[in-house]
């Protein structure tokens, strides 16, 4: 079977080209006119699965493909089918003062949609950036930089969806009051909601029942269920927030979470995260993540932390990939000591665009994918760093499924691991399918039967009504 790149891919928390339903989830704006109205119960009838875009070339797009990645075809194709992910490389960049390709022009939400609140500003030490965890800083974007990206869905602190969700709150109430807990009720309604449900139902349950919902939940489970509906009630922002706290707290550092958390992400969203990470915990991410690595992951870390890489409204500069892939194979090949702060600069300050050109410039040059290459020249914690840059560029919904394998191959299951990328996967339904979709092509399995299998109880109903 033919393997193809994935489509053409905003920044995360861009805006969808008009005319597009935006798709929806953890880094995209969620289809609102493809689903049920703000307001009325989750439950309505399941996304439509199993439908991907067909083969297509690159500079190719399948004709009729909605959206970005994770978004169906009209017509049904079997297997894994991604198609390229933009025009051969060297083709020239848009004109100036357009949109890169396939893109809307930036700063322009699409029609019908108006762009996320942010909270008032507020001072102190820690306080939010004014406008909105993630927003750009006084005087527009840094020199070298195009427009800046939107913040991800549920990255905005206090944007919640419209609509009465009393109804749900009660439900979740319910499962909990008196004698005993019900956890499939639970189950049932918090696992469908998306980020900006999960926010309202948690308010809501706040003004109309008059109390905490997560500390219910909490006080009410318990194991990796509890930690998995915690997640969900957290919300993306708040969950990445303390599972990057978590990283670095106490003895020793969770690596896989901080690359987790921090890697292959949008200016945008580090800001938030760095944002509601200092008001929370009164602390410096950056310090703290610094502090906690040693070497040069510290540096890699502390780069990308800084959240000043190019943004996807930059067009790639043919000449400029040309003089990163040799910089890239000169930095590592035929050495007695690579030179990882080549490597590191490149990839943290690259846009996703530029990775993917990289990427396909390496192996045109060298004849050797990029991903494999480093594969063998680097080992440990920088070696799965550097993958994941990559792959969060070229292939984020094999980066997941590659991830998710992780947590339950050889003995015994990583269930702590597999509850945190469980749920961010969740997030987003579009990309969720795309995922369930790689997972079968890489391993030749049903993600959610594997996952089915490796769990039980309520933790297992949990996982896989997420999955679903």
């Amino acid at each position: 079977m033919s393997y193809y790149p994935p489509p053409n891919q905003p920044p995360y928390g861009a805006y969808p080209p008009q005319g597009h339903p935006p798709p929806q989830g953890y880094h995209q704006q969620p289809p609102y006119p493809q689903q049920q109205p703000y307001g009325a119960p989750p439950g309505g009838p399941p996304p439509q699965q199993g439908h991907y875009p067909p083969q297509g070339q690159y500079g190719h797009p399948p004709p009729q493909q909605q959206g970005y990645y994770g978004a169906p075809s009209p017509q049904p194709h079997a297997g894994y089918h991604a198609p390229s992910p933009q025009p051969p490389y060297g083709q020239a960049p848009p004109p100036h003062g357009q949109p890169p390709y396939g893109q809307a022009p930036y700063g322009q939400p699409p029609q019908g949609h108006a762009p996320p609140p942010g909270p008032p500003g507020g001072p102190g030490f820690g306080g939010p950036p004014p406008g909105a965890y993630g927003a750009p800083p006084p005087g527009g974007a840094p020199m070298g930089h195009g427009p800046p990206a939107m913040p991800s869905l549920g990255y905005a602190p206090g944007q919640t969806a419209p609509g009465d969700y009393r109804q749900q709150c009660d439900q979740l109430r319910k499962a909990m009051k008196g004698f005993g807990t019900d956890e499939k009720a639970l189950i049932a309604v918090l696992a469908p909601l998306d980020p900006l449900q999960m926010a309202a139902v948690r308010a809501t349950y706040s003004t109309h029942i008059g109390r905490d919902l997560y500390k219910d939940v909490k006080s009410e489970t318990g194991g990796y269920f509890e930690q998995g509906l915690l997640a969900v009630i957290e919300g993306p922002l708040m969950h990445d927030v303390i599972c990057a706290h978590e990283a670095v707290d106490g003895i020793g550092t969770k690596e896989w979470m901080l690359n987790d958390v921090l890697l292959g992400r949008s200016n945008a969203d580090l800001n938030a995260i760095k944002g509601a990470y200092e008001h929370k915990y009164r602390r410096s991410l950056i310090r703290d993540v610094e502090g906690d690595l040693s070497f040069k992951t510290a540096d890699l870390f502390k780069a990308v932390v800084r959240a000043d890489r190019r943004e996807e409204s930059v067009p790639v500069n043919p000449q400029a990939v040309e003089d990163e892939v040799r910089t890239l194979h000169g930095s590592t090949a035929g050495r007695m000591v690579n030179n990882i702060a080549e490597v590191s600069g490149i990839l943290a300050r690259s846009s996703d665009a530029e990775l993917r050109a990289i990427d396909q410039g390496f192996h045109r040059r060298y004849n050797v994918s990029l991903e494999k290459h480093l594969e063998k020249e680097f080992s440990g914690h920088m070696e799965d760093a550097f993958l994941h840059m990559l792959r969060t560029a070229t292939d984020p919904a094999m980066r997941d499924a590659i991830l998710l394998e992780e947590c339950m191959a050889g003995m015994g299951t990583k269930d702590e691991r597999l509850v945190v990328r469980v749920v961010r996967v969740h997030w987003n339904r579009n990309h969720k399918e795309r995922v369930k979709a790689a997972y079968r092509h890489r391993f030749g399995k049903n993600l959610v039967d594997r996952v089915r299998g490796e769990t039980s109880g309520d933790y297992q109903r949990l996982m896989v009504a997420l999955l679903e």
